[in-house]
């Protein structure tokens, strides 16, 4: 344990390098002014300078936890914040960095609950030691239980719901759902929304999403191997270009529709190659969980009332995509 709690330290340590400067302004900034606040390193509030730590399940060059940081960052160089970010794929790691966060008296911390089982004794501890906790992203269901002030995030099954009646609506039969994160219950919810309202088959297809060649195997595979499957759904964005190149590799002519938005995927859907995303607005999740932990610190406020405050879904189609491009250009949506 000695061994392990020192990695997370370390680990926690080294998330200080991202930590961001900031001095002292005037208040009442809204979104853009915080923004260039932020590309000037100065704070938007005069209150003290408390630590922030986010924890995620996020392997190594997942560019949605890139976006889920950029709104953070902003988040906390306006409200005075230093502001530590680490993660983990591996959920005894990443609760053994919620650990750390706590052993260094953090003033709040930013956790995701992919796999919440793992994280609740840790999330304890935390509320033990008088620290706020927010939850974002993942786990909306255990964070009231857990003890979390609020989660931030979108409702998984929901999100999955929506998906199934686009698919109805586009006349598919047939999808293949390709999760590439096994225990992950977000992932898990989402093919089970799918299933829930759309008319046609829903297949479960589970990938290793830390090997993109095995992905487009399994995927391509699947597709020749099946050619009444009419639609592939991923379940994450660097994952749709992949299941597009397996499509061809399989000849189908399957539409490939994807969770989650990024550059690349915006550029696909405005060419036509994807058919539809779905945004839980990740810039958002990050700004929105600094800024209620800050209010908490600064007047008490909570956010949602018990229930998740919802940051998606949202359908993404080519006719939205042109004028969403510039902004995922610049790492904000």
């Amino acid at each position: 344990m000695a061994r392990t709690r020192t990695w997370a330290t370390i680990a926690l340590a080294g998330a200080l390098g991202l930590s961001l400067a900031g001095c002292s302004s005037h208040g009442g900034k809204r979104a853009e002014d915080a923004r260039e606040a932020a590309v000037q390193g100065r704070a938007a509030v005069d209150t003290p300078r408390w630590t922030f730590a986010m924890i995620t399940h996020s392997g190594d060059g997942d560019t949605f936890w890139d976006i889920v940081q950029s709104g953070a960052k902003q988040a906390a160089v306006k409200d005075n914040i230093h502001f530590l970010y680490s993660h983990s794929a591996e959920a005894q790691q990443q609760a053994q960095l919620v650990d750390a966060a706590v052993d260094q008296k953090v003033d709040g911390i930013i956790v995701t609950l992919a796999k919440p089982d793992a994280l609740k004794a840790a999330v304890a501890r935390a509320e033990k030691a008088g620290i706020p906790v927010v939850t974002v992203n993942s786990g909306s269901a255990q964070s009231e239980a857990f003890g979390a002030l609020a989660h931030i995030g979108q409702d998984e099954t929901v999100a999955g719901e929506a998906v199934g009646d686009e698919l109805d609506r586009r006349g598919r039969k047939k999808v293949l759902c390709v999760l590439h994160e096994q225990g992950n219950v977000g992932h898990e919810q989402r093919c089970a929304g799918v299933r829930k309202t759309f008319h046609g088959t829903v297949e479960n297809l589970y990938v290793n999403g830390t090997d993109m060649p095995d992905v487009q195997s399994a995927v391509g595979a699947r597709l020749q191997a099946d050619p009444s499957v009419d639609a592939v759904v991923t379940l994450g964005a660097p994952y749709a270009d992949t299941a597009v190149k397996a499509k061809a590799d399989a000849g189908s002519r399957a539409e490939i529709d994807t969770f989650d938005l990024n550059a690349k995927v915006a550029g696909e859907l405005k060419d036509g190659t994807l058919g539809f995303a779905v945004d839980q607005q990740p810039y958002l999740q990050g700004y929105e969980a600094v800024d209620q932990l800050w209010l908490h610190k600064y007047n008490a406020n909570v956010l949602g009332g018990g229930k998740p405050v919802l940051t998606g879904p949202q359908i993404v189609t080519r006719d939205q995509a042109a004028a969403l491009e510039r902004y995922t250009k610049r790492g904000t949506r």
